[in-house]
């Protein structure tokens, strides 16, 4: 059996199979693609202004001027709701969005982070004639909109967009108030679990749009591609259109435009006067001669304008929605196809935060992650675990990254009623507001959802697995075309189009040399395998000489499958110090047997950036996975670079490692690995060369790009020059380096620096220090920075590596961020075994 996407699918199904429920009053029914021409003249008028200088719709964004009660004022439906903050209401705070109240209490020293709600309020002026409703990306978890004191509706569950209409409360011409109330209160009724591996950060996390209507306008808009090939494609269209109390004829007019933006076929569709308020109309383009397809390498998208006319000609309303011809396949046995090519999946996962505001990232922000992702030469991301930010899609779909997306069923077993209730509705929500999305190949219908139930028995098999083929029967009703996937469990392999199983070789399990053989294993017992997650944590800074081999550490767990109790098995995430060294080679292994074993579908290393959980308060970085081949903030590790050797078609070169700035040895020197993706790589020791390599792709280590380097005593410096092909580009890498011979000494002091940075803060570093001065690389206490008596503070709680105040020392080193104030103040430096050190530092006026 072969599962195919692009093939079979039924749009007008898919409208009449998603639930409008009663969470919206009148038109708030379907989630929005909200598309609504915001590219054409006058669409960003300012509502309120003259109504014949408008044009009859916009979609304004409505993320700035909101004003933010920190407090849950109690209510009761439409009563007893907070006083609306006037100018100069001291208990609001001015905010934009996106935004949440968890941006930095997750990472804080404090156990715990808040779990509550909280109010916003805006106001904004109507217009005498149009339709207005907001749409909300997200609200985590739970929401309810007033409109001058009047409920104009709610949504339960975060991670999906949602519409509210406003129109019934409004006051014409006069400024109108608007309140929402969000919550992100513990609910074991809403998935994801409490238990899961992530923050459940609360707040308007995405962006919010005002929308102006018509009377009558297009709803939804979802393009189907039922046979594509190389050679022709067939098109269908859905389209819903609210009416609203318009009872007057209209017309539908299509266009389909290609790649270029050139037109190829109209349709037009006559929609009666006695249709009813709600209206359904489906399309059926002429078939399409020699498609342009939608791949990772050639990101083609075509794109349906849809145009909704009054009996006069007039234009009422208008959407756009780009879309791609293509198909994908799960060919058991046989790997994953694109397009009926195979296509290796080179993947990565991707949790939606950022140091500093959590997941209240900008549009720019979200495209720059997705934009490493794919510089590093990935093909495919798994969003992990909830759908993402509308721009997480929009740049898939342009850049050419096929995604993985997630109902986030993660942990927890199943619930009673109510918790169905809330997670097939959240599933129709996601499958509708996602459908058009060439990037979309997988749904996933949840990861290790039988882990910690919140209900009792609610992880039994007898619970779960009748559950889950409910869910799948419905993902298949409303979109026939997608394969549908879960991650760790291991009785619905079945279930599903395509499955992985739990596979952490040299980390939660066994050793890394491993990994063919379970790779192998996994292929036998199931025809549709692909390896999702898999990696290690990498505190940035640490190195070894003698990192762990492929055989792993003594003693540990034979198995590569991730134990359910990590306390009663010996593994390497338990029983080593997260070093960056072994996590290289980890990754470098990996990537030798995935890139080399015939008829492997792909694989998926976890997790692209570090992130926020509440489930790790004693890593290295206190509440981060350091799993991330960047940090926080999106700075790479070293293991980034290894992906990018195998993958990245950017030729460049990197020395391991820029971070491991003091090392020890022999007078003979020390092995030095560099990642590049040249053809050669020629290695220099202070100007001297140690001689060309050819690199020599998937042999381990780093290609082949080795060499013994006779490192001086003292300064010196390391550079790389790869070269493609005989004439061809040169790329350079260098950094410089302090060797002593010998073995390092213990730790006599701990010494604190401070330097200028070009933001005017201070780098504040502690250096542990032996007798002689030097760097003591093997100290790695954990240490406390605090502010003493003055000005000034501490950038802390971003959970990154120079952005917490409780950091376990790399290497002997441990660094912070510190804000002058206007007075001069002691920054404080401690361990358990340093009773404490201290650095003067001036205030702001005295730089």
């Amino acid at each position: 059996m072969e599962f195919q996407l692009g093939r079979g699918a039924n749009p007008l199904h898919l409208l009449s199979q998603y639930n409008f429920s009663s969470h919206f009053n009148r038109i708030g029914k379907a989630l929005l693609s909200f598309y609504l021409a915001a590219l054409l003249a006058g669409c960003n008028a300012e509502a309120g202004s003259d109504q014949e200088s408008q044009p009859s719709w916009e979609a304004r964004n409505f993320n700035s001027d909101w004003l933010y009660l920190q407090d849950d004022v109690p209510h009761n439906g439409d009563r007893d709701l907070p006083a609306f903050p006037g100018a100069d209401d001291q208990a609001w705070e001015k905010v934009t969005l996106p935004h949440t109240w968890n941006a930095t209490d997750t990472v804080d020293a404090t156990p715990g982070y808040r779990r509550a709600a909280s109010w916003y309020a805006k106001t904004f002026t109507a217009d005498t004639h149009s339709r207005y409703r907001m749409h909300f990306e997200s609200a985590n978890m739970v929401a309810e909109i007033f409109v001058n004191g009047k409920k104009m509706g709610e949504h339960v569950g975060g991670y999906v967009g949602f519409d509210v209409e406003l129109t019934e409360a409004l006051k014409r011409g006069e400024t109108n108030e608007i309140l929402v109330r969000v919550s992100n209160e513990y609910d074991r009724n809403l998935i994801p679990s409490q238990k899961a591996d992530f923050f459940l950060f609360g707040g308007l996390t995405r962006d919010v749009w005002l929308q102006r209507l018509p009377e009558a306008f297009i709803q939804r808009v979802a393009v189907t591609t039922p046979e594509v090939s190389h050679s022709s494609a067939k098109t269908q269209v859905a389209i819903e259109i609210d009416r609203g109390n318009s009872s007057q004829s209209l017309d539908l007019g299509l266009r389909l435009l290609d790649p270029n933006k050139q037109e190829i076929h109209r349709a037009n569709a006559p929609v009666s006067a006695d249709s009813g308020n709600d209206t359904s109309v489906r399309i059926e383009l002429p078939e399409l001669k020699n498609p342009q397809l939608w791949s990772p390498d050639s990101p083609h998208l075509y794109t349906v304008e849809v145009t909704l006319k009054d009996v006069e000609g007039n234009i009422q309303h208008q959407q756009s929605e780009p879309f791609g011809y293509r198909w994908f396949e799960m060919r058991p046995n046989k790997g994953f196809f694109v397009n009926g090519e195979r296509v290796l999946i080179r993947g990565t996962h991707r949790h939606e935060e950022h140091a500093g505001i959590g997941p209240a990232m900008s549009n720019a922000q979200h495209r720059n992650d997705m934009q490493q992702i794919k510089d590093m030469g990935a093909n495919f991301v798994r969003l992990a675990h909830y759908p993402q930010d509308p721009e997480v899609y929009r740049a898939a779909n342009e850049l050419g990254l096929i995604l993985w997306d997630e109902l986030p069923w993660c942990r927890g077993g199943k619930g009673g009623e109510e918790w169905e209730a809330n997670t097939e509705r959240l599933l129709r929500e996601q499958i509708a507001q996602n459908y058009n999305h060439p990037s979309i190949a997988f749904w996933s219908l949840g990861n290790e959802m039988y882990w910690e139930e919140d209900f009792a028995g609610g992880g039994s098999d007898e619970e779960v697995l009748p559950y889950l083929k409910h869910l799948n029967r419905v993902t298949k009703e409303l979109d026939p075309s997608r394969m549908t996937t879960i991650r760790k469990y291991y009785p619905g392999a079945e279930v599903v189009d395509a499955f992985s199983p739990s596979i952490w070789a040299g980390w939660y399990g066994g050793a890394y040399g491993q990994y063919a053989a379970a790779l192998e294993d996994a292929m036998s017992k199931y025809p549709t395998f692909l390896h999702m997650e898999y990696g290690g944590s990498g505190h940035k800074g640490r190195h070894t000489e003698t990192p762990l081999d492929e055989r792993g550490i003594p003693d540990a767990q034979v198995s590569v499958t991730e134990a359910m109790n990590q306390a009663v098995v010996k593994s390497i995430a338990k029983d080593s110090d997260w070093n960056e060294s072994y996590i290289v080679n980890l990754f470098d292994w990996h990537l030798s047997v995935s890139e080399s074993t015939e008829n492997f579908a792909g694989n998926a290393q976890w997790a692209f950036k570090d992130f926020g959980t509440p489930l790790r308060p004693e890593n290295p970085l206190p509440y981060i996975n350091q799993k991330g081949l960047t940090d926080r903030e999106g700075n790479p590790k070293d293991a980034y670079y290894v992906f990018a050797s195998y993958w990245s078609k950017q030729p460049f070169c990197y020395i391991e490692s820029h971070s491991w700035t003091v090392r020890y040895g022999p007078e003979s020197g020390r092995p030095v690995k560099v990642y590049c993706n040249t053809d050669t790589a020629e290695l220099y020791l202070n100007g001297k060369s140690l001689g060309s390599k050819e690199r020599r792709p998937g042999d381990f280590p780093a290609h082949g790009l080795v060499w013994q380097v006779p490192f001086q005593k003292g300064e010196n410096e390391l550079r790389v020059v790869g070269k493609v092909g005989e004439d061809g580009k040169t790329v350079e890498d260098a950094y410089r380096l302090t060797y002593y011979v010998g073995e390092p000494a213990k730790t006599e002091q701990v010494v604190l620096t401070a330097s200028r940075t070009a933001e005017n803060t201070y780098l504040i570093t502690a250096e542990a220090q032996d007798k002689q001065g030097r760097r003591a690389t093997e100290f790695s206490d954990r240490g406390y920075f605090s502010v003493l008596n003055g000005g000034g503070q501490l950038q802390e709680n971003q959970g990154t590596y120079t952005g917490s105040s409780t950091i376990e020392m790399a290497n002997g080193i441990a660094a912070i961020e510190f804000v002058p104030g206007t007075r001069p103040a002691v920054v404080e430096f401690r361990t358990q075994n340093i009773k404490g050190v201290y650095i003067d530092l001036p205030a702001v006026d005295d730089h």
